[in-house]
């Protein structure tokens, strides 16, 4: 889920002389990569170290009177997980900090420099993977995106401390 708030919209200066902002996309589309190495247990807990890159992108039509737009995120971070099962499945908790860019952009228009300002990003979440086969599993991920506040540009306000939430499925392989 994309924001769709009036702080973001003004911060990318897409709000209009009455003060109302244009219309945000809402729910995107991604990809998520991770890989993790597993290096010791302690009782029930599997720990892990590894790192994610995740990539969104939502698009909303033009609506009268607001332009068609474009949102795009991408995060890259290192993680840490907490992991509970056996190697046919298990569930996770995971924590990682890195750095994250969210560029929202009407079509046609030049993104500010706002959209490629690199942004602190906690991102935390859980999930399971089951294994059906030796070496290919399902897995299913919930995961949340704290992004840092970011600064004033171009005469706008600052972007808010923004939370995107991802919902995942797919495929896992080991």
């Amino acid at each position: 889920m994309f924001p769709s708030d009036l702080q973001t919209a003004a911060s990318r200066g897409l709000v209009d002389g009455s003060g109302n902002p244009d219309t945000l996309p809402g729910a995107g589309l991604g990809l998520t990569a991770g890989a993790h190495l597993y290096f010791a247990k302690l009782l029930a807990v599997t720990f892990g170290v590894g790192g994610e890159v995740a990539i969104g992108r939502s698009h909303v039509a033009s609506q009268a009177p607001s332009p068609a737009i474009t949102d795009r995120f991408t995060a890259v971070s290192p993680m840490l997980s907490l992991n509970f099962g056996n190697g046919n499945g298990w569930s996770y908790l995971s924590f990682g900090y890195g750095e994250s860019r969210l560029s929202i952009v009407p079509d046609g228009a030049q993104p500010l420099p706002v959209d490629d300002e690199q942004q602190k990003t906690l991102n935390y979440g859980g999930g399971a993977r089951w294994f059906i086969k030796k070496r290919l599993g399902f897995s299913l991920d919930v995961r949340l995106y704290e992004i840092a506040v970011g600064r004033p540009q171009s005469g706008n306000p600052a972007t808010p401390h923004t939370q995107l939430v991802v919902i995942g499925a797919g495929i896992s392989v080991r």
